[in-house]
């Protein structure tokens, strides 16, 4: 039965500094291309349908090094904007707003690059995905369908697949590099698999 694959781009040097990285085009790093290059054996096992990218360049360039061709760009799998919040650590924001939890307390406006976006327009987003890409999921004989983005994205839409509020994201931590899997299990949407790491 087909699953949904889901791919975090391998790491940036903001994500290695742990920056909060939306619509910055911030390219992956050596590590980043080895964790992306290594992820070749373990999709090369499945039967992938379709494959759809972020169309920010470290997705792009994450699903070319696995080895996933022929994808499609979908926008509704960019990354959260972070408006206000962009380039800069968690740590940081909490100097002047102890306490903040990006999940609770949202992003402040940032220039018109970055306006921001709420948790429950990036939920909107992901529903958009789920629905042009997850049907047949979980159906016998079906294939698999890749979708390579970012973090916080894809913590936002395992939420929704699984009936949650976007803000149930909270609970799903993800590193660079890794691969989950959602499927079915008596036509219930389920997680098979979390944060694997070739």
């Amino acid at each position: 039965m087909g699953e949904l694959v889901l791919v975090r781009h391998g790491q940036t040097e903001w994500s290695r500094t742990r920056r909060h990285t939306g619509l910055t085009d911030v390219p992956l790093t050596e590590e980043g291309e080895r964790q992306a290059e290594a992820l070749r054996p373990l999709l090369a096992r499945r039967t992938i349908g379709r494959v759809i990218t972020s169309p920010l360049g470290r997705a792009v360039r994450t699903a070319g090094l696995a080895g996933l061709t022929g994808a499609r760009v979908d926008p509704d799998l960019g990354e959260w904007d972070y408006g206000g919040y962009e380039g800069i650590t968690t740590a940081e924001i909490r100097e002047e707003r102890p306490g903040w939890d990006l999940w609770r307390d949202g992003v402040v406006p940032g220039g018109a690059d970055h306006p921001g976006e709420r948790v429950e327009e990036v939920a909107a987003r992901v529903d958009r995905v789920l629905a042009s890409s997850a049907e047949g999921v979980g159906d016998p004989g079906s294939d698999d369908v890749v979708l390579v983005a970012h973090g916080h994205v894809l913590r936002v839409l395992t939420a929704r697949w699984l009936g949650l509020d976007g803000r149930a994201g909270a609970l799903f931590s993800l590193g660079t590099g890794a691969v989950c899997t959602l499927g079915r299990e008596h036509d219930r949407p389920v997680i098979t698999s979390w944060n694997l790491m070739p």
